[in-house]
């Protein structure tokens, strides 16, 4: 009697492992069947993510990925706390100013433009309701708000937010030289917790980050050749100050923002309700009425 007892037991705790297994969706798109993904539209209340990078030159020490890893790296964290569905890796983003650093990938702003929309359409077709463009480069942060803004232009039955940035960190008692603006302390750091055996902390020193301040206009005077007028090398700052504790403190403010990002625009129900009644009424202006 007591063997089969435990027979029985055994076999309803390989049962609840297997319905356990069953209930864990994946977040990656790429990794969901066509009815898992079907599932997990719902369980993420039609909420999707696209983390946004790029491909080019980071110093001489980090991969030309490392924007996309480390959006990639903090969506996928992100998502454990707050479920969503993420989009699979995209870099079509702006990054003219790298043109001339080998390995960056480029694309013209046209077409920029028409791949992101055709992506965010798709993603709306296959019921992302609610999209969150989740940036990990810096030379998008002109380019997302304003693909954002141009929804506004034609009607779409999904919403497109724009989430980036987070509040910044330092180490305590450390004062930074200069600008950190790309492939300096703070994101070496942050490559040294995500993929360490990509960053090559030996070869930081290797290159200047220094501002080289080539060109001197006012702060309201804008040039597209500014970056390249001060860092040439496509490098700003010191990578080799970096450290990975720094890099953990980083990352967790990065992650718990996006979080509250996700958490926010699932809630939100007025910015689609707004769209539909925004897109009827440029059907007819004359006849608005406040």
């Amino acid at each position: 009697m007591l063997r089969r007892a435990m027979v029985i037991l055994a076999l309803g705790v390989v049962w609840v492992c297997r319905a356990q297994g069953q209930t864990r969706l994946p977040a990656k798109w790429e990794e969901l069947t066509a009815e898992e993904f079907r599932q997990a539209i719902g369980k993420a209340k039609e909420t999707c993510l696209l983390p946004f990078g790029i491909l080019e030159k980071h110093g001489p020490h980090l991969p030309l990925g490392t924007d996309l890893l480390n959006v990639r790296y903090v969506t996928e964290h992100a998502v454990e706390q707050e479920y969503a569905v993420i989009f699979p890796e995209y870099y079509f983003g702006q990054i003219a100013e790298a043109r001339h650093e080998p390995g960056t990938v480029a694309y013209n702003a046209e077409m920029q433009m028409k791949l992101l929309q055709a992506t965010t359409d798709e993603m709306g077709r296959n019921g992302c309701r609610k999209v969150i463009i989740v940036n990990g480069h810096g030379g998008n942060e002109n380019l997302l708000p304003y693909f954002a803004q141009s929804q506004l232009d034609a009607p779409h039955d999904y919403v497109v937010y724009v989430q980036w940035g987070h509040e910044a960190t330092k180490k305590v008692g450390a004062e930074k030289e200069g600008p950190d603006w790309h492939a300096g302390e703070t994101e070496t750091s942050n490559m040294l917790v995500t993929h360490p055996n990509l960053t090559h902390m030996d070869r930081a020193k290797d290159e200047s980050g220094a501002d080289q301040k080539r060109v001197r206009l006012p702060e309201n005077v804008y040039t597209g050749i500014w970056w390249y007028a001060r860092f040439p090398n496509h490098y700003s700052g010191d990578g080799s100050r970096a450290t990975k504790e720094q890099g953990e403190e980083d990352l967790q403010a990065w992650i718990s923002t996006v979080v509250r990002a996700i958490r926010a625009v699932k809630a939100d129900e007025e910015s689609l309700k707004l769209q539909y009644e925004f897109y009827g009424k440029t059907r007819k202006p004359v006849e608005t009425v406040h």
